[in-house]
């Protein structure tokens, strides 16, 4: 992949078809995860009689989506976890608020998929569309570096397992690409 460049008001790169193929498989796979999510949602009468949706209260249980996914307070802690007392605050916030961050992110995931080319070649990007990439990017980032457990104080250095270590490598790649977006959309 080449560094994203501007030309003509558009975000600008060539992706070789195996990278391509990395990033339309990545965020398809985290489309899924949310689609799979939403369908978690309880049926609600109301809902249907006002449209306005609700989402599970609960987090969910499986640690990648519990990344994308967190409570809607304290974003200033460390931890996922409520404290005693704030579980039906929080659950109220997931409850309504959830549908609406899905959407979000699944309407991102479905732009880069939408934009980027299924056999490599060149993209070519609207400043929103950009937008959409660097989201979608960001989210394959967060859920990678989830299931490899990467985080601040993790080494820069490769997992010992070879299947880690070609996620992280793949992760790495991605906080380029990300980079690289950023550097563009900023000169």
């Amino acid at each position: 992949m080449q560094d994203w460049t501007r030309d003509n008001g558009r975000l600008v790169s060539e992706l070789e078809p195996n990278e391509a193929a990395v990033i339309r498989g990545l965020v398809g796979e985290i489309r899924d995860m949310l689609a799979g999510r939403a369908q978690q949602a309880p049926q609600d009468e109301l809902a249907e009689l006002t449209g306005m949706r609700t989402g599970p209260s609960t987090p969910p249980e499986e640690g990648v989506l519990a990344r994308l996914l967190p409570d809607f307070i304290h974003p200033d802690r460390d931890t996922f976890e409520p404290e005693a007392g704030e579980a039906d605050t929080a659950g109220a916030l997931r409850s309504l608020h959830e549908p609406e961050l899905i959407d979000h992110k699944s309407g991102v995931a479905t732009t880069v998929l939408e934009t980027c080319p299924e056999r490599g070649g060149t993209v070519s990007l609207t400043e929103d569309q950009a937008d959409s990439w660097l989201t979608a990017i960001n989210d394959v980032r967060l859920a990678l570096g989830t299931a490899l457990g990467i985080s601040e104080e993790s080494p820069d250095e490769p997992p010992q397992d070879e299947l880690q270590r070609e996620h992280y490598y793949v992760y790495q790649w991605l906080t380029w690409v990300q980079d690289s977006m950023i550097q563009a959309l900023t000169s």
